[in-house]
């Protein structure tokens, strides 16, 4: 009877693991691999093999465990992935793709952009401004500061400022 018990304990385990740290994983994922289909499959992976080693853990640092997990996951998918992918004599270097850019990526790349331009020009001047160069355009704060003709500490604060907004923006998005 304790037996199924703790199958019970470990399936409630998992259920809030993966309600916490789902989005996570598969941001690591898709990070590590640049293929959606891929960062899914591994971020199931991921909560198997943590649902196989749920006994085992000893419920400290979950976050980093999981991170872990999927990262480990990622670099095994990555390892067999360049196997498989060595070119036979019948393909010619110039058909392999270096950029290794798929139309997903692609895609769900211009979607993350879209979002982040909406969300720093959602913000108070001066805010929607320095985070749409510093995140969006990707400058550095001392080209912002050069450009805008300000002082690189003033910069640097409306941009650890905005962070902190768009991070209460990105949250109301999660928390809802």
């Amino acid at each position: 009877m304790r037996k199924g018990a703790d199958h019970i304990n470990r399936e409630e385990q998992l259920s809030a693991l993966i309600d916490s740290y789902q989005h996570l994983i598969f941001s690591i994922c898709y990070k590590m691999t640049s293929d959606y289909f891929a960062s899914e499959d591994l971020t199931q992976d991921t909560f198997l093999s943590a649902y196989d080693h749920l006994k085992d853990f000893d419920g400290k640092y979950e976050k980093a465990w999981l991170c872990r997990i999927a990262t480990n996951k990622c670099l095994d998918y990555l390892q067999s992935a360049g196997r498989r992918s060595i070119p036979t004599e019948d393909v010619g270097i110039h058909e392999v793709s270096t950029s290794g850019e798929t139309p997903e990526s692609i895609c769900l790349e211009e979607e993350v952009r879209a979002t982040l331009l909406a969300r720093c020009r959602a913000l108070k001047p001066p805010y929607d401004e320095i985070a749409k160069a510093y995140y969006y355009d990707e400058m550095d704060a001392a080209e912002i500061a050069a450009g805008r003709g300000m002082k690189i500490k003033t910069v640097q604060t409306q941009i650890y400022r905005a962070r902190t907004m768009l991070r209460k923006l990105y949250g109301k998005e999660k928390g809802a």
